[in-house]
């Protein structure tokens, strides 16, 4: 059993929490006027959904609140970047898809951040980046499944 001192937990976790925090300030300087990382985040994820997602489903692949989420989706509906419609079979539920101009707005704000991720890819070297992929990814899904 590890100390809850053991440092090499600690460092390890310390990087990943730096470097999240450096990614999402650069990343969100560099997004388009007004949009904001978790707007461009539920985008890129509706783009490469097949179908629509429901509020709720939405708020799982992002693990934040419903109350969260609902808050991004009213920003983006308001902007016109996505379609909020009521599902036909349970009129509790909502169904939200991506709009013409959201899928734009997506591509412009990837156009923007693109070149950051690979010139970071680039200087690190995509050997060691596709090298820790698949801890990196383990570790998301070990937190997953704690959660």
């Amino acid at each position: 059993m590890a100390s809850p001192d053991d440092p090499l937990s600690v460092a390890l976790f310390s990087e990943m929490f730096m470097a999240d925090q450096l990614a999402r300030n650069r990343l969100s300087r560099a997004l388009p006027k007004g949009m904001e990382l978790s707007h461009f985040s539920v985008l890129n994820h509706l783009m490469a959904s097949t179908g629509e997602k429901t509020p709720a489903q939405l708020a799982r692949v992002f693990h934040v609140t419903r109350g969260a989420m609902t808050n991004t989706l009213n920003r983006l509906e308001w902007a016109g970047y996505i379609h909020i419609r009521p599902d036909w079979d349970d009129a509790r539920r909502k169904m939200v898809s991506i709009s013409p101009a959201g899928r734009r707005a997506r591509d412009a704000a990837l156009s923007a951040i693109a070149p950051i991720l690979s010139d970071t890819v680039r200087e690190i070297g995509a050997d060691r980046v596709r090298q820790a992929i698949p801890v990196i990814r383990e570790m998301r899904l070990r937190l997953e499944n704690d959660s």
